[in-house]
This record gives C-alpha cells, sequence and structure tokens, in this order.
C-alpha cells in the first residue's frame, strides 16, 4: 500500500469541490479533506497535518492569502496550492512571496491540480498555465516600476483605510517622511492625487 497523501481542500463552491474530488479520487495515495471556510480549513490543517491544501482565495469569511501565514504556523510541512478564478500577476505574486508552492487557476485543465500537487511533493514550484502566461506578460513591460519596502508599507497602509499619521506612527518615523514618501509614490506610479493613490492601493490590496 501506498503512503497516503492528506489533501486539504479550502474551497466554497460545492461544484468545484465535487470535480477536485473526482479528480484526486483517481489517485489511491490521496486522503481528501474538504473545508467551505477559512476558519473550518485552519481547524482542519491544525487538527489533521495535511502535506497539501489547496486553498482559493475568495472565501465567505476572508481573502485566502489572509490564511496562509496561520496554515504555514500551524503545519510548516505543508505545501500551499492556490486554486483561484484569478490569476493576474499581482495575486500570483503576492501568493509565491506568502509562501504558496503552486498556483492554478480554473480556467486551467484539471489535470493542472495533480501536476501541481505532483511538483510540490516533489519540492518544486508549479504555476499553471494562465499564470505563467499572465506573469511573462508582466515581465515583458520595461515601465513597470519597482517598490521598495516603505513603499509597499505605505500602499498596505492606505489599502487598509489608514492615515499617514498611521502608517507613521507604525513605521516609526515622522509624518514628514511618510508624506514624503507618499509624495515620491504617486510620481514613481504616475498618479497625480492622494485621492487616486488611495483608490490604487485598496484596489492592490483587494486584488
Amino acid at each position: 500500500m501506498p503512503e497516503l497523501t492528506r489533501i486539504l481542500l479550502i474551497e466554497d463552491h460545492p461544484l468545484i469541490r465535487a470535480g477536485v474530488r473526482r479528480l484526486l479520487a483517481q489517485r489511491k495515495s490521496f486522503e481528501l479533506l474538504e473545508a467551505e471556510r477559512g476558519q473550518a480549513g485552519l481547524a482542519l490543517n491544525q487538527r489533521h497535518r495535511p502535506g497539501v491544501v489547496l486553498l482559493d482565495l475568495d472565501l465567505p469569511d476572508g481573502n485566502g492569502l489572509d490564511l496562509m501565514p496561520q496554515l504555514s504556523a500551524d503545519n510548516a510541512a505543508a505545501r500551499i496550492i492556490i486554486l483561484s478564478m484569478y490569476g493576474d500577476s499581482g495575486r500570483v505574486s503576492r501568493a509565491m512571496a506568502k509562501g504558496a508552492k503552486g498556483y492554478v487557476t480554473k480556467n486551467d485543465d484539471p489535470t493542472a491540480i495533480l501536476a501541481a500537487i505532483d511538483k510540490v511533493l516533489a519540492g518544486e514550484t508549479y504555476l499553471g498555465q494562465n499564470v505563467a502566461q499572465a506573469l511573462a506578460m508582466t515581465r515583458l513591460q520595461p515601465d513597470t516600476p519597482e517598490l521598495g519596502e516603505r513603499d509597499k508599507a505605505i500602499l498596505d497602509g492606505l489599502g487598509d483605510g489608514k492615515s499617514l499619521a498611521e502608517i507613521a506612527g507604525e513605521l516609526g518615523v515622522t509624518y514628514k517622511t511618510v508624506a514624503n514618501a507618499a509624495a515620491l509614490l504617486k510620481s514613481k506610479l504616475r498618479i497625480r492625487t492622494s485621492a487616486a493613490l488611495v483608490k490604487f492601493a485598496v484596489e492592490r490590496k483587494s486584488a
């Protein structure tokens, strides 16, 4: 008997869960656990320590990206594969930066899920065809600005609805320092107004 690989699927759509269930049933060595919500998924992850977590990003009780630190903290051995409707470069980059080992969109061929599981269990990373194409197109854009850590912290704060004063307090710098950095950020992103910068930050945060 082959050793069982426990796989946790955190996905709220019944049709997607049914499809993944049928797909994984092809492998006798896979044992599937399912959760419809993020908090239920965290509980199953902590209790059963799956080797692979298939994680949707849009869950009824939150964003899957926000679950990733806790999933990894409770189960460091888990390889997280994002399974999402969206494959834009921004989401993919943030997911990989948070520790995802694979990213498959729901528009990829269903067999991509099996390929992704095999890859991550072998210690490699896997990007579905749609994701790989999106990242390739992004790399072809020569004028995409590079954002430093402070830029990202300011955008994260604005995206959370915080004021520049609050962001300055969190970063341990003066208000003037953050205000100047925000002004430079607008220039770098070719954004004219502060309101437009906040809108950009909110959209970036929710993407």
